[in-house]
């Protein structure tokens, strides 16, 4: 069964604010499925729990250069998924991220990556002048591409629903999540970039995850 985060964002964004009233020191929640596996150290049983990560990807950026998971090692980074000529919901997502991308400039520690799921258009010279007239001028922001298989696949692995439709604003249905990957490939936060009040927690959240890995 497929599970997106329209099925688990109220319960994420609850757990947030939970841990938000605590203490400074507080850590953001991990998300997804997990599994409980036994080992045994120094003679006695211990569990291990095994959390859902993000697996290995290949991807074209707007440089024509190939975007794997090497990239973002040992970096927190921030995903989403959106197409260059969307009617809808991906003008506000996107200039909401910017404020992140602005916001962390030149910190090494965070970067960001987008997705297009527009296979057909949007190849690396569309997504190149899309991030030059967003304001992007460096490499801490990668739009990227790829085969429809490839990327309506990660996206399930991020939990966020894309699909291919017609009958949808510019022929694409998706949802509009800013999803947050800590170094260790695990989903830390989602929160929906079209609403002003998920962006400012989704902007406080991105200080408490870079104290936690500082």
């Amino acid at each position: 069964m497929k599970k997106y985060l329209g099925g688990v964002l109220a319960v994420a964004l609850g757990s947030t604010l939970l841990f938000s009233c605590g203490p400074t020191e507080r850590k953001l929640p991990i998300y997804g499925e997990r599994s409980p596996v036994e080992r045994e150290v120094d003679g006695k049983k211990v569990v291990d729990t095994i959390y859902h990560t993000i697996p290995n990807f290949s991807f074209l950026n707007q440089d024509s250069t190939t975007i794997t998971q090497d990239f973002f090692e040992d970096k927190i980074y921030v995903t989403n998924f959106f197409f260059t000529h969307c009617p809808s919901i991906c003008p506000t997502m996107q200039r909401n991220l910017l404020k992140a991308y602005e916001k962390y400039k030149g910190n090494d520690k965070i970067v960001f990556l987008s997705h297009s799921i527009d296979f057909k258009y949007d190849q690396p010279s569309v997504l190149k002048d899309y991030a030059t007239k967003l304001g992007v001028d460096d490499d801490h922001w990668q739009f990227v591409t790829g085969s429809k298989a490839d990327i309506y696949g990660i996206a399930e692995k991020y939990m966020v629903y894309t699909k291919e439709d017609a009958n949808a604003p510019g022929g694409y249905d998706h949802q509009g999540y800013l999803v947050i990957i800590d170094p260790e490939k695990r989903i830390r936060g989602a929160y929906d970039g079209t609403n002003d009040e998920q962006v400012k927690q989704f902007l406080e959240d991105l200080d408490v995850i870079l104290a936690e890995y500082k």
